[in-house]
């Protein structure tokens, strides 16, 4: 069966456009496709949309795959969320606030927190620097210096990408401490890596954006729903109402251009025609359907390395934790979720630890894994000392990001290919962000500008309202 409408000239409607990949970056290119007036066919190998931002059910719990966030500044993915109407199951923090607690510290004098005022940048984070019990004096103060020099880095320098952030820090008067206490706090939760195997050009970004654009701009906010009913059902729901033919369980082998301007898409038992073909896949699926010539070196998606993260999953019989999360020094846990009322858990409490930069652990087995970190947890929370654990298990994310190491500028495409009609999307695509659900709509976006400029479409004044926010 073959599918695709012949143009009659260039003011022709329905054209028609195949999305690969069901992740946020194909969901948001083929949304912003189908309220252009596109006619969009979805294809997506796995029974579900979301990519790798996914819950799936465990006994009577709906568990997600891991702890995903976003923060104010992410705008690109607030306007999905608002395209989806998920905003208000999403919610951001009124005020950022991250309870620190430090295990190197006596009982009693644990906790310190990172928060803002309401005050314009850089004096937001003034107080709670002034205040951090994390650091000592001097250390507070070299990290103002920093956060100052890093204000002053021109984001469009080639040459950022070259160096790493750790030795930046290092250079900028970064003690070891202040690097475990407040830069990789943020950044390993971020970039998926420690300062010293991080881009500067990615790390300056993430800071610069975060914490030194607009005093709101690092105020954290998480799904209190599972992911799938976010990045699935209300994707769905939203495709669906856009006329987009949404096709699961559907894996393309092969993508190709018939010469006369028009694209044929293989996927088992039938043929699709389309005038414009977004490849939303991850980058090395991307490399083995790219067709001869779209890029000039190909070979460099193969050399987009991967950062893995590995979430413990903890269902005590009471509850431990009085706070939504928490994240931990002096310990090998990093950030701590109560994830209870999203689960759908009746009684008890339901812990996520999300460990990103897991290179060592990733493949530890459970029993392991539960025997070093339930210990780590009942020295930060006194609660879960007496605690009964009722379930422990362990997601695993070999490929959860991109690795943002020095040079990756330079590996990552932007969305037009060298084949007219033939596009990229991805977290992983040249975004300028790094591996986050922002950066997977943010290419979507990117994907489908340059198909509706190609075939001369208007662009959607609404889709394009969050760059001027930015």
């Amino acid at each position: 069966m073959t599918h695709g409408t012949r143009s009659a000239g260039p003011a022709a409607q329905a054209r028609h456009a195949v999305v690969v990949g069901g992740g946020l970056a194909g969901v948001t290119t083929a949304l912003a496709l189908a309220d252009a007036g596109m006619r969009v066919t979805l294809l997506e190998g796995r029974p579900r949309l979301g990519g790798l931002a996914f819950s799936f059910r465990r006994g009577d719990l709906t568990v997600d795959n891991g702890q995903h966030v976003y923060l104010r500044c992410c705008t690109a993915y607030r306007w999905f969320l608002d395209r989806i109407e998920g905003a208000a199951l999403a919610p951001l923090q009124d005020r950022l606030d991250v309870p620190v607690l430090d295990l190197a510290r006596p009982e009693g004098r644990r906790l310190g927190r990172l928060r803002r005022d309401a005050l314009p940048v850089p004096l937001h984070l003034g107080r709670s620097l002034a205040t951090y019990p994390h650091l000592s004096l001097a250390d507070r103060a070299r990290v103002g210096r920093a956060a100052l020099a890093l204000q002053g880095l021109d984001l469009a320098d080639p040459a950022l990408d070259t160096q790493d952030f750790g030795s930046w820090l290092t250079a900028h008067g970064q003690s070891a401490r202040a690097v475990e206490a407040l830069w990789d706090l943020v950044g390993v939760a971020t970039l998926n890596a420690v300062a010293g195997d991080a881009s500067l050009a990615l790390a300056a970004m993430v800071f610069k954006t975060g914490l030194l654009s607009d005093p709101g701009a690092a105020d954290i906010g998480w799904a209190r729903v599972p992911l799938g009913d976010l990045h699935d059902r209300l994707a769905r729901k939203a495709l669906d109402s856009a006329g987009v033919r949404t096709e699961l369980r559907t894996r393309v082998t092969s993508v190709s251009p018939d010469g006369d301007g028009q694209w044929t898409v293989e996927v088992p038992g039938e043929t699709l025609r389309a005038d414009a073909v977004v490849l939303a896949v991850p980058q090395r699926e991307a490399h083995d359907l790219l067709p001869a010539g779209a890029l000039d070196a190909p070979e460099r998606l193969l050399e987009i390395g991967t950062a893995p993260i590995l979430n413990l999953h903890v269902v005590y019989d009471r509850k431990v934790l009085g706070r939504p999360f928490f994240t931990a020094l002096g310990s090998p846990v990093q950030w701590v979720f109560d994830r209870t009322e999203a689960s759908g858990l009746r009684e008890g409490q339901y812990l996520a630890v999300s460990q990103s930069a897991a290179q060592d652990e990733i493949d530890t087995p459970v029993a392991v894994l539960r025997e070093r970190y339930l210990p780590e947890l009942e020295r930060l929370l006194p609660p879960a000392r007496g605690a009964e654990v009722r379930d422990f298990f362990v997601t695993r994310e070999r490929t959860a990001t991109f690795a943002p190491a020095p040079g990756i500028g330079r590996l990552r495409p932007g969305a037009r290919t060298k084949a007219s009609g033939l596009y990229l999307a991805g977290a992983w695509t040249a975004t300028g962000w790094p591996a986050t659900m922002e950066s997977a709509v943010r290419s979507g976006v990117s994907a489908a500008d340059a198909v509706l400029g190609a075939l001369g479409r208007p662009r959607p004044q609404a889709l394009f309202e969050f760059e001027e926010a930015a």
